[in-house]
């Protein structure tokens, strides 16, 4: 839209959607999360994400108040540093989330962590697209998102994942327990989000795309 509000014509416009390497999940997910102090029959949602404004994790801690107070065996793992870190210890104890919500800063483990995640989510308020999201599709996670930037291209509400408004920790958490409470439902978005992964937004696929548009260009 920006780059036809440019004056570029909608018909000369091409979009390669950014792709991440496909690989197979790492072994050690669950012992990684056991050490944190995690239930081995939790119910784990997990972020990656820059602990900075525009990712909007406080809307997730708002949001894992209402989720943990309904289900309390749910716990939720927030990957990442950023400037708003302090700031967002201080709002998990405010709201009483000791023991709930663990922060684990950098990680360097992801492909073990990830999978190991029953819901992968992504509480951003500005976005381009994320690649952690599209690292969850890769290994099969269902994703619950907002409906910021690029993000409801890649996920399908009701089909890989659920798409709810930006910063509404009520619609928030009301998709989390929905998800979290449906097993069944969570193996069939997490399949959707792997075969979306492999139609549009693994790094093959998007090599291909840019190819492709070098080869409309050739005279």
């Amino acid at each position: 839209a920006i780059v036809r509000a440019g004056g570029v014509p909608a018909e000369r416009v091409r979009v390669v959607y950014e792709g991440v390497p496909d690989r197979p999940p790492q072994p050690g997910g669950r012992e990684q999360l056991a050490a944190m102090g995690i239930p081995g029959g939790a119910l784990v949602v997990g972020t990656v994400a820059a602990l900075t404004d525009h990712k909007d994790v406080g809307t997730l801690l708002s949001a894992a108040a209402t989720v943990v107070a309904q289900a309390p065996e749910a716990r939720f793992v927030i990957v990442g540093d950023g400037e708003r870190r302090d700031a967002l210890h201080a709002q998990a104890a405010a709201l009483g989330l000791q023991g709930r919500v663990i922060f684990t800063g950098f990680r360097a483990d992801l492909d073990a962590l990830i999978p190991a995640f029953d819901v992968f989510c992504l509480s951003s308020k500005m976005e381009g697209l994320g690649t952690s999201l599209l690292d969850a599709m890769c290994f099969a996670r269902p994703v619950v998102a907002t409906a910021a930037g690029g993000i409801p291209e890649a996920v399908d509400d009701g089909v890989t994942g659920r798409v709810v408004p930006v910063q509404d920790p009520a619609a928030l958490a009301a998709a989390l327990l929905a998800v979290l409470r449906d097993s069944a439902g969570r193996e069939r978005l997490g399949r959707a989000g792997r075969a979306r992964f492999e139609s549009r937004f693994s790094a093959e696929r998007m090599v291909e795309a840019t190819l492709s548009v070098y080869d409309e260009l050739r005279p």
